[in-house]
């Protein structure tokens, strides 16, 4: 059965409801902690299982050209970005350091001195 969300526009509180799909939209819904009627569903994130496979031909369509990545700090900034988004995890903020100054114009070389 699954699980629906909603807050509740009279005491600002979220809460969860089992329903078929049958039942969506055609079963009344009241908050679980005041019983007021006045709610409304929450979207939710979705998330995409994608497989590796599925990841790298994306890459490959967005930057066809990775050669001479090295000379262009931007486009190489752009595909590193791209690439950290497509794994789905939390980066650490070094990570996203670099990549501003990479799409800024910084040279990878002009990085890795500011960093030692």
């Amino acid at each position: 059965m699954p699980t629906y969300d909603f807050i509740c526009n009279a005491c600002a509180q979220r809460f969860d409801v089992f329903m078929t799909f049958s039942e969506y939209g055609h079963k009344p819904v009241n908050c679980v902690h005041c019983g007021s009627e006045d709610v409304r569903r929450r979207m939710t994130k979705v998330r995409i299982a994608r497989s590796d496979g599925s990841r790298l031909e994306s890459m490959a369509n967005d930057f066809p050209g990775m050669e001479g990545l090295e000379d262009d700090p931007k486009a190489l900034g752009q595909m590193m970005r791209k690439l950290g988004s497509e794994t789905g995890e939390a980066l650490p903020p070094e990570f996203n350091e670099v990549v501003d100054r990479l799409e800024a114009g910084q040279s990878p070389e002009e990085i890795e001195i500011c960093l030692a």
